[in-house]
Protein backbone atom coordinates (compact mmCIF):
# COMPACT_ATOMS: atom_id res chain seq x y z
CA UNK A 1 0.00 0.00 0.00
CA UNK A 2 2.60 2.77 0.60
CA UNK A 3 4.63 1.72 -2.61
CA UNK A 4 1.18 2.40 -4.33
CA UNK A 5 0.62 5.67 -2.25
CA UNK A 6 4.75 7.03 -3.50
CA UNK A 7 3.51 6.41 -7.01
CA UNK A 8 0.37 8.15 -6.65
CA UNK A 9 2.13 10.80 -4.84
CA UNK A 10 5.16 11.40 -7.75
CA UNK A 11 2.39 11.22 -10.32
CA UNK A 12 0.21 13.73 -9.34
CA UNK A 13 3.34 15.87 -8.40
CA UNK A 14 4.59 15.57 -12.12
CA UNK A 15 1.70 16.49 -13.19
CA UNK A 16 0.53 20.05 -11.66
CA UNK A 17 2.82 23.11 -12.16
CA UNK A 18 3.77 22.67 -15.34
CA UNK A 19 4.98 26.42 -15.77
CA UNK A 20 8.95 26.58 -15.94
CA UNK A 21 8.45 30.61 -15.98
CA UNK A 22 12.09 30.74 -18.07
CA UNK A 23 12.97 27.48 -19.59
CA UNK A 24 11.98 27.23 -23.30
CA UNK A 25 11.10 24.14 -23.47
CA UNK A 26 9.62 24.10 -26.65
CA UNK A 27 13.06 25.47 -28.19
CA UNK A 28 15.03 23.20 -26.19
CA UNK A 29 13.25 20.22 -27.31
CA UNK A 30 12.90 21.23 -31.12
CA UNK A 31 16.47 21.32 -31.30
CA UNK A 32 16.93 18.03 -29.60
CA UNK A 33 14.61 16.42 -32.18
CA UNK A 34 15.65 18.41 -35.03
CA UNK A 35 19.18 16.75 -34.33
CA UNK A 36 17.84 12.94 -33.17
CA UNK A 37 14.67 12.39 -35.09
CA UNK A 38 12.74 10.11 -33.21
CA UNK A 39 14.28 6.73 -34.16
CA UNK A 40 16.17 4.39 -31.59
CA UNK A 41 16.21 4.33 -28.02
CA UNK A 42 16.77 7.54 -25.33
CA UNK A 43 20.18 6.25 -24.99
CA UNK A 44 21.28 6.28 -29.21
CA UNK A 45 18.92 9.59 -29.55
CA UNK A 46 20.84 11.06 -26.72
CA UNK A 47 24.32 10.37 -27.95
CA UNK A 48 23.41 11.69 -31.76
CA UNK A 49 22.66 14.80 -29.99
CA UNK A 50 26.29 14.92 -28.36
CA UNK A 51 27.77 14.65 -31.68
CA UNK A 52 26.02 16.91 -33.55
CA UNK A 53 27.13 19.63 -36.16
CA UNK A 54 28.69 22.22 -34.09
CA UNK A 55 26.08 24.66 -34.35
CA UNK A 56 25.64 28.37 -35.97
CA UNK A 57 23.51 31.10 -34.62
CA UNK A 58 20.93 32.29 -37.59
CA UNK A 59 21.96 36.18 -38.58
CA UNK A 60 19.37 38.74 -37.57
CA UNK A 61 20.40 40.41 -41.13
CA UNK A 62 18.04 38.66 -43.56
CA UNK A 63 19.45 40.48 -46.06
CA UNK A 64 22.30 38.04 -46.06
CA UNK A 65 22.11 35.81 -49.12
CA UNK A 66 25.35 34.14 -50.18
CA UNK A 67 25.35 31.58 -52.96
CA UNK A 68 27.09 28.24 -51.62
CA UNK A 69 26.81 25.36 -54.46
CA UNK A 70 27.38 21.78 -53.67
CA UNK A 71 29.57 19.57 -55.51
CA UNK A 72 31.57 16.27 -55.06
CA UNK A 73 35.39 15.46 -55.41
CA UNK A 74 36.06 11.74 -56.74
CA UNK A 75 38.41 9.92 -53.62
CA UNK A 76 39.96 6.95 -53.52
CA UNK A 77 38.32 4.51 -51.09
CA UNK A 78 41.97 3.09 -50.10
CA UNK A 79 44.69 5.77 -50.07
CA UNK A 80 47.08 3.65 -48.52
CA UNK A 81 46.68 0.60 -50.76
CA UNK A 82 48.03 1.21 -54.44
CA UNK A 83 46.46 -2.00 -55.76
CA UNK A 84 42.99 -0.84 -54.83
CA UNK A 85 41.29 0.87 -57.51
CA UNK A 86 38.23 1.41 -56.31
CA UNK A 87 36.58 5.22 -55.97
CA UNK A 88 33.96 7.41 -54.53
CA UNK A 89 32.24 10.61 -54.38
CA UNK A 90 32.98 12.79 -51.69
CA UNK A 91 30.77 16.01 -50.88
CA UNK A 92 31.54 19.20 -50.23
CA UNK A 93 30.31 22.99 -50.75
CA UNK A 94 32.01 25.77 -52.02
CA UNK A 95 31.61 29.56 -51.19
CA UNK A 96 33.03 31.79 -53.96
CA UNK A 97 31.41 34.92 -53.57
CA UNK A 98 34.54 36.82 -51.98
CA UNK A 99 37.14 34.78 -53.98
CA UNK A 100 39.55 36.81 -56.09
CA UNK A 101 42.51 35.13 -58.41
CA UNK A 102 45.35 34.29 -56.16
CA UNK A 103 43.81 34.53 -52.59
CA UNK A 104 43.81 31.57 -50.03
CA UNK A 105 41.60 28.72 -49.20
CA UNK A 106 39.60 28.37 -46.09
CA UNK A 107 38.44 24.80 -45.75
CA UNK A 108 35.83 24.54 -42.47
CA UNK A 109 36.52 20.83 -42.17
CA UNK A 110 33.34 18.57 -41.85
CA UNK A 111 33.08 15.76 -39.14
CA UNK A 112 30.37 12.88 -38.14
CA UNK A 113 27.51 14.45 -39.65
CA UNK A 114 25.69 16.07 -42.70
CA UNK A 115 27.12 19.10 -43.63
CA UNK A 116 25.28 22.30 -44.45
CA UNK A 117 25.77 25.53 -46.15
CA UNK A 118 25.13 27.83 -42.83
CA UNK A 119 28.87 27.32 -41.66
CA UNK A 120 30.41 28.96 -44.74
CA UNK A 121 27.92 31.44 -45.55
CA UNK A 122 28.09 33.19 -41.78
CA UNK A 123 30.47 33.57 -38.75
CA UNK A 124 33.96 34.67 -37.95
CA UNK A 125 35.67 32.23 -40.31
CA UNK A 126 34.01 33.41 -43.25
CA UNK A 127 34.63 37.18 -42.11
CA UNK A 128 38.63 36.23 -43.04
CA UNK A 129 37.58 34.67 -45.91
CA UNK A 130 36.40 37.83 -46.69
CA UNK A 131 38.68 39.85 -45.51
CA UNK A 132 41.02 37.82 -47.72
CA UNK A 133 39.67 37.44 -50.94
CA UNK A 134 39.50 33.69 -49.94
CA UNK A 135 37.50 31.14 -51.29
CA UNK A 136 35.90 29.19 -48.97
CA UNK A 137 35.11 24.96 -48.80
CA UNK A 138 33.22 22.96 -46.54
CA UNK A 139 34.38 19.17 -47.30
CA UNK A 140 32.25 16.19 -45.56
CA UNK A 141 33.83 13.53 -44.01
CA UNK A 142 33.80 9.82 -45.56
CA UNK A 143 30.98 7.82 -44.07
CA UNK A 144 28.92 10.85 -42.94
CA UNK A 145 26.27 12.50 -44.85
CA UNK A 146 25.69 11.58 -48.49
CA UNK A 147 29.84 11.22 -48.69
CA UNK A 148 29.05 7.30 -48.72
CA UNK A 149 32.68 5.14 -50.04
CA UNK A 150 30.64 1.91 -49.85
CA UNK A 151 27.63 0.10 -50.39
CA UNK A 152 26.38 -0.60 -46.94
CA UNK A 153 28.11 -0.40 -42.91
CA UNK A 154 29.38 -4.02 -42.85
CA UNK A 155 32.51 -4.45 -40.84
CA UNK A 156 34.15 -5.41 -43.60
CA UNK A 157 33.83 -2.37 -45.69
CA UNK A 158 33.93 -0.29 -42.20
CA UNK A 159 37.95 -0.74 -42.18
CA UNK A 160 37.95 1.87 -44.84
CA UNK A 161 36.51 4.18 -42.12
CA UNK A 162 39.75 5.64 -40.35
CA UNK A 163 40.53 9.47 -39.54
CA UNK A 164 44.32 8.42 -41.20
CA UNK A 165 42.08 7.74 -44.96
CA UNK A 166 40.20 11.49 -44.04
CA UNK A 167 43.28 12.99 -43.62
CA UNK A 168 44.15 11.87 -46.93
CA UNK A 169 40.60 13.07 -48.37
CA UNK A 170 41.66 16.37 -47.47
CA UNK A 171 45.08 16.30 -48.79
CA UNK A 172 43.80 15.24 -52.16
CA UNK A 173 41.07 17.28 -51.66
CA UNK A 174 44.03 20.52 -51.44
CA UNK A 175 46.10 19.45 -54.14
CA UNK A 176 43.01 18.59 -56.54
CA UNK A 177 41.55 22.17 -56.12
CA UNK A 178 45.51 23.67 -56.63
CA UNK A 179 45.76 22.26 -59.83
CA UNK A 180 42.24 22.19 -61.33
CA UNK A 181 40.67 25.73 -59.60
CA UNK A 182 42.03 28.66 -62.09
CA UNK A 183 43.74 31.04 -59.37
CA UNK A 184 44.19 28.87 -56.57
CA UNK A 185 47.65 27.18 -58.04
CA UNK A 186 49.64 28.65 -55.37
CA UNK A 187 47.12 29.49 -52.74
CA UNK A 188 47.91 29.02 -49.16
CA UNK A 189 45.37 27.17 -47.02
CA UNK A 190 43.72 27.77 -43.81
CA UNK A 191 41.47 25.64 -41.75
CA UNK A 192 38.89 25.13 -38.79
CA UNK A 193 36.67 22.31 -37.29
CA UNK A 194 35.15 22.25 -34.32
CA UNK A 195 35.17 19.28 -31.95
CA UNK A 196 35.95 16.15 -33.85
CA UNK A 197 37.24 18.48 -36.83
CA UNK A 198 39.14 20.26 -35.01
CA UNK A 199 40.98 17.05 -33.65
CA UNK A 200 41.20 16.55 -37.55
CA UNK A 201 42.90 20.16 -38.55
CA UNK A 202 45.36 19.31 -35.68
CA UNK A 203 46.10 16.55 -37.19
CA UNK A 204 46.47 17.45 -40.36
CA UNK A 205 49.12 19.56 -39.57
CA UNK A 206 50.46 16.72 -38.07
CA UNK A 207 51.11 14.59 -41.03
CA UNK A 208 50.65 17.23 -43.87
CA UNK A 209 52.59 20.02 -42.57
CA UNK A 210 53.42 21.38 -46.10
CA UNK A 211 49.57 21.65 -47.17
CA UNK A 212 48.10 23.37 -44.46
CA UNK A 213 48.97 27.11 -43.77
CA UNK A 214 47.31 27.56 -40.18
CA UNK A 215 44.54 26.45 -38.15
CA UNK A 216 41.66 27.01 -35.53
CA UNK A 217 40.86 23.90 -33.81
CA UNK A 218 37.81 25.24 -31.64
CA UNK A 219 37.17 22.46 -29.15
CA UNK A 220 39.42 19.86 -30.11
CA UNK A 221 39.97 16.73 -27.95
CA UNK A 222 43.76 15.36 -28.54
CA UNK A 223 43.86 12.61 -26.04
CA UNK A 224 41.99 9.49 -27.15
CA UNK A 225 40.64 7.74 -23.78
CA UNK A 226 38.67 4.49 -23.47
CA UNK A 227 37.39 6.37 -19.49
CA UNK A 228 36.63 9.59 -20.69
CA UNK A 229 35.51 10.04 -16.70
CA UNK A 230 36.45 14.21 -16.71
CA UNK A 231 33.28 14.70 -19.24
CA UNK A 232 31.34 14.16 -16.53
CA UNK A 233 32.98 16.10 -14.04
CA UNK A 234 33.10 19.36 -16.21
CA UNK A 235 29.37 18.86 -16.87
CA UNK A 236 28.38 18.77 -12.65
CA UNK A 237 30.92 21.60 -12.46
CA UNK A 238 28.71 23.46 -15.26
CA UNK A 239 25.73 22.73 -12.92
CA UNK A 240 27.43 24.60 -10.20
CA UNK A 241 29.28 27.71 -11.76
CA UNK A 242 26.17 28.45 -13.96
CA UNK A 243 23.83 27.28 -11.63
CA UNK A 244 24.13 26.60 -8.11
CA UNK A 245 25.57 24.53 -5.54
CA UNK A 246 22.02 23.58 -4.25
CA UNK A 247 21.50 22.72 -8.16
CA UNK A 248 24.32 20.42 -8.10
CA UNK A 249 23.25 18.34 -5.31
CA UNK A 250 19.47 18.33 -6.40
CA UNK A 251 20.60 16.68 -9.55
CA UNK A 252 23.37 13.94 -7.35
CA UNK A 253 20.85 13.57 -4.49
CA UNK A 254 17.72 12.93 -6.87
CA UNK A 255 19.97 10.41 -8.91
CA UNK A 256 21.35 8.25 -6.43
CA UNK A 257 17.54 7.96 -4.72
CA UNK A 258 16.68 6.47 -8.41
CA UNK A 259 19.72 4.03 -8.00
CA UNK A 260 18.33 3.27 -4.59
CA UNK A 261 14.68 2.80 -5.88
CA UNK A 262 15.69 0.47 -8.75
CA UNK A 263 18.19 -1.52 -6.19
CA UNK A 264 15.89 -1.86 -3.62
CA UNK A 265 13.34 -3.50 -4.95
CA UNK A 266 11.47 -0.06 -6.25
CA UNK A 267 11.80 -0.41 -10.22
CA UNK A 268 8.14 -0.07 -10.38
CA UNK A 269 7.91 2.99 -9.23
CA UNK A 270 10.50 4.22 -11.39
CA UNK A 271 9.25 3.17 -14.23
CA UNK A 272 5.88 4.41 -13.67
CA UNK A 273 7.02 8.14 -12.63
CA UNK A 274 9.70 7.90 -15.51
CA UNK A 275 7.14 6.92 -18.27
CA UNK A 276 9.84 3.86 -18.94
CA UNK A 277 8.39 1.37 -21.77
CA UNK A 278 7.45 -2.46 -19.78
CA UNK A 279 10.41 -4.13 -21.61
CA UNK A 280 12.78 -2.39 -19.16
CA UNK A 281 14.43 -5.03 -16.97
CA UNK A 282 15.90 -3.66 -14.07
CA UNK A 283 17.43 -7.24 -12.82
CA UNK A 284 19.88 -6.59 -15.99
CA UNK A 285 22.88 -4.24 -15.50
CA UNK A 286 22.98 -3.32 -19.44
CA UNK A 287 19.56 -2.07 -19.22
CA UNK A 288 20.30 -0.01 -15.66
CA UNK A 289 23.59 0.93 -17.14
CA UNK A 290 21.08 2.51 -20.24
CA UNK A 291 18.92 4.00 -18.28
CA UNK A 292 21.43 6.12 -15.80
CA UNK A 293 23.76 6.92 -19.39
CA UNK A 294 20.91 8.59 -21.40
CA UNK A 295 19.42 10.50 -18.94
CA UNK A 296 23.32 11.82 -17.43
CA UNK A 297 23.23 12.43 -21.58
CA UNK A 298 20.28 14.72 -21.15
CA UNK A 299 21.39 16.65 -18.76
CA UNK A 300 25.41 16.65 -20.71
CA UNK A 301 23.72 17.95 -24.18
CA UNK A 302 22.37 21.39 -22.45
CA UNK A 303 25.50 21.80 -20.91
CA UNK A 304 27.43 21.36 -23.67
CA UNK A 305 25.40 23.61 -26.36
CA UNK A 306 24.22 25.74 -23.62
CA UNK A 307 22.97 29.35 -25.02
CA UNK A 308 21.79 32.09 -23.18
CA UNK A 309 20.87 31.25 -19.70
CA UNK A 310 20.15 27.56 -20.09
CA UNK A 311 21.67 25.95 -17.25
CA UNK A 312 20.88 28.85 -14.94
CA UNK A 313 17.21 28.01 -15.92
CA UNK A 314 17.60 24.60 -15.52
CA UNK A 315 18.61 24.63 -12.33
CA UNK A 316 15.70 27.02 -11.61
CA UNK A 317 13.47 24.41 -12.89
CA UNK A 318 14.75 21.69 -11.04
CA UNK A 319 14.69 23.74 -7.55
CA UNK A 320 11.52 24.55 -7.83
CA UNK A 321 10.47 20.90 -7.88
CA UNK A 322 9.13 19.22 -4.95
CA UNK A 323 11.54 16.73 -4.41
CA UNK A 324 15.21 15.46 -5.88
CA UNK A 325 13.73 12.80 -7.32
CA UNK A 326 10.96 14.48 -9.11
CA UNK A 327 12.82 16.67 -10.09
CA UNK A 328 14.89 14.55 -12.42
CA UNK A 329 11.41 12.52 -13.38
CA UNK A 330 10.26 16.00 -14.64
CA UNK A 331 13.09 17.22 -16.27
CA UNK A 332 13.09 14.16 -18.49
CA UNK A 333 9.36 14.10 -19.11
CA UNK A 334 9.54 18.14 -20.09
CA UNK A 335 12.64 17.61 -22.27
CA UNK A 336 12.01 14.88 -24.76
CA UNK A 337 8.22 14.43 -24.38
CA UNK A 338 5.01 11.86 -24.25
CA UNK A 339 5.06 8.27 -24.65
CA UNK A 340 7.33 5.93 -23.25
CA UNK A 341 11.25 5.74 -23.12
CA UNK A 342 12.85 2.99 -24.53
CA UNK A 343 15.69 2.10 -22.43
CA UNK A 344 16.78 -1.43 -22.85
CA UNK A 345 20.10 -2.32 -23.91
CA UNK A 346 18.71 -5.05 -26.86
CA UNK A 347 17.16 -2.48 -28.85
CA UNK A 348 20.00 0.02 -28.16
CA UNK A 349 22.09 -3.00 -29.68
CA UNK A 350 19.45 -4.15 -32.31
CA UNK A 351 19.56 -0.40 -33.66
CA UNK A 352 23.15 -0.18 -33.90
CA UNK A 353 23.31 -3.70 -36.00
CA UNK A 354 21.84 -2.13 -38.88
CA UNK A 355 24.56 -2.11 -41.60
CA UNK A 356 22.47 -0.25 -43.96
CA UNK A 357 22.04 3.72 -44.00
CA UNK A 358 19.71 4.38 -42.26
CA UNK A 359 20.60 5.02 -39.15
CA UNK A 360 22.50 7.62 -40.68
CA UNK A 361 26.08 8.63 -38.37
CA UNK A 362 24.84 6.85 -35.66
CA UNK A 363 26.62 3.13 -36.89
CA UNK A 364 29.94 4.83 -38.32
CA UNK A 365 31.02 6.83 -35.32
CA UNK A 366 30.19 4.12 -33.01
CA UNK A 367 33.01 1.79 -34.83
CA UNK A 368 35.47 5.32 -34.94
CA UNK A 369 34.97 4.98 -31.01
CA UNK A 370 35.42 1.14 -30.87
CA UNK A 371 38.15 1.53 -33.59
CA UNK A 372 40.34 4.81 -32.76
CA UNK A 373 39.11 7.23 -29.85
CA UNK A 374 36.99 5.49 -26.98
CA UNK A 375 35.86 9.07 -25.07
CA UNK A 376 33.12 7.04 -23.44
CA UNK A 377 31.89 9.13 -20.88
CA UNK A 378 31.40 6.75 -17.91
CA UNK A 379 30.24 7.30 -14.43
CA UNK A 380 33.43 6.34 -12.58
CA UNK A 381 34.96 9.86 -11.46
CA UNK A 382 32.79 10.40 -7.83
CA UNK A 383 33.29 14.45 -8.40
CA UNK A 384 30.17 14.14 -10.63
CA UNK A 385 26.14 14.07 -10.11
CA UNK A 386 25.02 11.60 -12.27
CA UNK A 387 25.70 8.72 -10.05
CA UNK A 388 27.55 5.21 -10.30
CA UNK A 389 25.55 3.28 -12.68
CA UNK A 390 26.54 4.24 -15.98
CA UNK A 391 30.63 2.15 -16.42
CA UNK A 392 32.68 2.89 -19.17
CA UNK A 393 31.98 -1.18 -19.50
CA UNK A 394 28.59 -0.40 -21.30
CA UNK A 395 30.18 0.79 -23.99
CA UNK A 396 32.99 -1.82 -24.51
CA UNK A 397 29.94 -4.50 -24.05
CA UNK A 398 28.24 -2.80 -26.92
CA UNK A 399 31.41 -2.56 -29.34
CA UNK A 400 31.66 -6.30 -29.19
CA UNK A 401 27.90 -6.98 -29.74
CA UNK A 402 27.98 -4.77 -32.35
CA UNK A 403 31.11 -5.14 -34.25
CA UNK A 404 31.88 -8.66 -33.45
CA UNK A 405 34.77 -10.47 -31.44
CA UNK A 406 38.32 -8.36 -32.77
CA UNK A 407 36.62 -5.36 -30.71
CA UNK A 408 37.37 -6.64 -27.20
CA UNK A 409 38.51 -5.01 -24.32
CA UNK A 410 41.94 -5.81 -24.62
CA UNK A 411 41.78 -4.70 -28.71
CA UNK A 412 40.10 -1.44 -28.07
CA UNK A 413 42.59 -0.13 -25.23
CA UNK A 414 44.73 -0.85 -28.33
CA UNK A 415 43.57 0.63 -30.60
CA UNK A 416 43.16 3.62 -28.43
CA UNK A 417 46.73 3.37 -27.72
CA UNK A 418 47.73 3.25 -31.41
CA UNK A 419 45.86 6.72 -31.90
CA UNK A 420 47.72 8.75 -29.58
CA UNK A 421 51.17 7.12 -30.61
CA UNK A 422 49.60 8.06 -34.36
CA UNK A 423 49.52 11.77 -33.64
CA UNK A 424 50.97 12.51 -30.52
CA UNK A 425 48.08 12.22 -27.81
CA UNK A 426 48.73 16.03 -25.98
CA UNK A 427 51.90 16.76 -27.90
CA UNK A 428 50.47 16.42 -31.69
CA UNK A 429 53.97 18.68 -33.10
CA UNK A 430 51.04 20.95 -35.10
CA UNK A 431 52.51 24.17 -35.44
CA UNK A 432 50.23 27.67 -36.03
CA UNK A 433 47.58 25.52 -34.87
CA UNK A 434 45.56 27.92 -32.81
CA UNK A 435 43.32 26.20 -30.42
CA UNK A 436 40.44 27.21 -28.47
CA UNK A 437 38.23 25.59 -25.48
CA UNK A 438 35.52 26.87 -23.69
CA UNK A 439 35.97 26.75 -19.90
CA UNK A 440 32.98 24.78 -19.27
CA UNK A 441 33.46 22.84 -22.45
CA UNK A 442 32.78 18.92 -21.05
CA UNK A 443 34.81 17.76 -24.07
CA UNK A 444 38.16 20.26 -23.00
CA UNK A 445 39.22 17.58 -20.53
CA UNK A 446 40.63 15.88 -23.44
CA UNK A 447 42.41 19.04 -24.87
CA UNK A 448 45.01 20.87 -24.63
CA UNK A 449 45.02 23.21 -21.57
CA UNK A 450 46.03 27.59 -20.94
CA UNK A 451 49.26 26.03 -19.83
CA UNK A 452 49.65 23.71 -23.21
CA UNK A 453 49.14 27.08 -25.39
CA UNK A 454 45.13 26.82 -25.76
CA UNK A 455 42.89 29.98 -25.35
CA UNK A 456 40.08 29.03 -22.36
CA UNK A 457 36.96 31.39 -22.52
CA UNK A 458 35.06 31.58 -19.50
CA UNK A 459 32.15 30.40 -18.97
CA UNK A 460 31.34 28.90 -22.46
CA UNK A 461 30.95 25.36 -23.74
CA UNK A 462 31.46 23.22 -27.43
CA UNK A 463 32.65 25.19 -30.14
CA UNK A 464 30.72 28.35 -29.15
CA UNK A 465 33.03 30.77 -30.84
CA UNK A 466 32.35 30.50 -34.44
CA UNK A 467 29.89 33.16 -35.17
CA UNK A 468 31.14 36.35 -36.20
CA UNK A 469 32.27 39.10 -33.64
CA UNK A 470 29.42 41.03 -32.05
CA UNK A 471 28.32 43.47 -29.54
CA UNK A 472 27.50 40.48 -27.19
CA UNK A 473 30.62 38.87 -26.64
CA UNK A 474 32.62 38.41 -23.58
CA UNK A 475 36.03 41.04 -23.47
CA UNK A 476 37.32 37.16 -23.41
CA UNK A 477 35.93 35.73 -26.33
CA UNK A 478 36.65 38.83 -28.52
CA UNK A 479 40.22 38.48 -27.75
CA UNK A 480 40.16 35.02 -28.90
CA UNK A 481 38.23 35.63 -31.87
CA UNK A 482 40.89 38.48 -32.60
CA UNK A 483 43.74 36.65 -31.58
CA UNK A 484 43.04 34.54 -34.79
CA UNK A 485 42.16 37.02 -37.06
CA UNK A 486 45.82 38.56 -36.62
CA UNK A 487 47.59 34.89 -36.53
CA UNK A 488 45.66 34.31 -40.24
CA UNK A 489 46.94 37.58 -41.16
CA UNK A 490 50.64 36.73 -40.14
CA UNK A 491 50.27 33.27 -41.62
CA UNK A 492 48.93 34.37 -44.93
CA UNK A 493 51.33 37.70 -44.90
CA UNK A 494 54.51 35.10 -44.66
CA UNK A 495 56.26 31.97 -45.80
CA UNK A 496 56.85 31.30 -42.13
CA UNK A 497 57.57 27.68 -40.16
CA UNK A 498 57.75 29.28 -36.69
CA UNK A 499 54.95 28.24 -34.45
CA UNK A 500 52.45 31.21 -33.27
CA UNK A 501 50.30 29.11 -31.04
CA UNK A 502 50.06 24.90 -31.46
Amino acid sequence: MRSLQIVLLLLFALTVSTATGKLNWEKLRGEFFNVTGTEGTLFVQSLKYLHREPPQEETLDRAISRKVSTKTIEQKLDHFDSTNEKTWQMRYMENDNYFKEGGPIFIYVGGEWSISSLSIRMGHFVDMAKEHDGLLFYTEHRYYGKSLPTSDLTVDNLKYLHVKQSLADLAHFIKYQRENYPGLENSKVIMAGGSYAASMVVWFKHTYPELLTGGWASSAPLLAKVDFREYKEVVGRALRELGSEQCYSRVQNGIATLEEMIGGGRAAEVKAMMKICDNFDEYNDLDVWTLFSSISNLFSGIVQYQSGNDVPNLCDFLMEQESDVVAIAKFLLRYIGTGCFDLTYKDTLTYYIDSTFAAGANRPWYYQTCNEYGWYQSSRSRNQPFGTKFPAKLYLTLCEDIFGENFTETNIYANVGQTNEDFGGYSPNAPNVYQTHGGLDPWSAAGHTAEQGATIIPLTSHCADFNSIRASDSAEMRASKETIAKLVREWLAEDSNDSHAN
